[in-house]
């Protein structure tokens, strides 16, 4: 794989990351304590969502 292919596919997995973690935040806060979803859980959930 090249550079430009690994730094795409960074930059693709970091917006999805973003875009995840926004999600995350943006639950209204009813239903997350139904899903269990905590404010600082929302990093680790969208890293292990997108990461891995």
């Amino acid at each position: 794989m090249s550079l430009l292919s690994q730094l795409r596919a960074a930059a693709q997995k970091r917006a999805a990351y973003r875009r995840t973690l926004n999600e995350l935040r943006g639950v209204p806060a009813h239903l997350a304590e139904d899903l269990a979803i905590y404010p600082g859980d929302a990093k680790r959930l969208a890293r292990e969502a997108v990461y891995g």
